[in-house]
């Protein structure tokens, strides 16, 4: 029986690869529309600056780029905790190896 369990265990994060790729790519999204939201409030504009933009300011470009950085960070992890979490509630088992960080 023990056999079993570490096979399951193996075979665990093969299984969460994909509803890791979707709560990625929900992240993602959530974070997009966050970060416009974010930056209609901060400059009153409904579109970001763009690393291309010719008329924007080096200022405007890296303040858009790190509050982007960051909101997107921020919701990756708490998506990935969260996902990790109901697979560890629902399986009993963590659903990565503990190698800890990403790859």
């Amino acid at each position: 029986m023990a056999k079993k369990s570490k096979k399951a265990k193996k075979k665990l994060p093969l299984a969460y690869k994909p509803i890791g790729f979707a709560l990625g790519w929900t992240s993602g999204t959530v974070a997009g529309m966050a970060f416009q939201k974010t930056w209609k409030v901060i400059k009153k504009e409904d579109n970001a600056p763009d690393a291309l933009d010719r008329d924007r300011r080096w200022s405007e470009i890296l303040l858009a780029a790190a509050i982007q950085g960051a909101i997107f960070a921020v919701v990756r992890s708490a998506v990935d905790r969260a996902g990790a979490k109901a697979i560890e509630r629902s399986t009993g088992t963590w659903p990565v190896p503990d190698q800890g960080g990403r790859d």
